[in-house]
């Protein structure tokens, strides 16, 4: 299934390609993508946002067929963002902060592998998002937590999700959002 609306509700621009000139991609797993894209569309330099379905073998799924575990998608937030304004380590960052990411096949109440932890990541930045992984083990080490679940994979194809999605708490304010990161800040 395709979006067939490309505006985004809340920032006004296109959330289908192409971009403007020397904007950056950037594909986030975080659980349910309602919460994962206001976080990110809140933030400074991100220049748009769209939920869809990445890191499974199906071809156009379903919101339907995720939440029945048919197609091993994860729940996925696209950021168009501005390199100039807001690095991708700053992106890693609110990812890792915005989320449990040792809590495997589910955030809080909800599971499912749909809502697992992944960064689709292009070749440029696959090294840095590994090494965040690597770097955020400490912090929660530190603090008592377990291991770190999350995929770092190169990219992976992304679908748009239907366009009652887009966008979701902008559309519904009191939605359902079950992120919840674990308090650790990521240094």
């Amino acid at each position: 299934m395709t979006c067939t609306n490309s505006q985004h509700a809340v920032l006004g621009v296109s959330i289908r390609p192409p971009f403007p000139a020397g904007m950056h991609t950037a594909y986030f797993a975080l659980g349910c993508f309602w919460g994962a894209e206001k976080v990110f569309w809140q933030l400074p330099g991100v220049h748009s946002t769209a939920v869809g379905y990445a890191g499974g073998d199906s071809e156009n799924p379903t919101y339907a067929q995720i939440c029945n575990g048919d197609t091993d998608h994860a729940e996925t937030v696209l950021v168009v963002f501005d390199p100039a304004a807001v690095e991708f380590d700053a992106l890693l960052r609110v990812f890792w902060e915005s989320h449990d990411p040792t809590q495997g096949m589910r955030q809080g109440n909800d599971i499912g592998r749909q809502y697992r932890s992944a960064v689709f990541a292009a070749p440029a930045q696959f090294r840095m998002a590994a090494q965040s992984k690597a770097d955020y083990q400490v912090q929660l080490t530190r603090a008592g937590f377990g291991k770190i679940t999350t995929e770092i994979l190169l990219g992976k194809k992304f679908y748009y999700a239907e366009p009652e999605h887009q966008q979701y708490l902008a559309k519904n304010p009191d939605g359902y959002c079950g992120l919840g990161g674990t308090g650790v800040a990521f240094v």
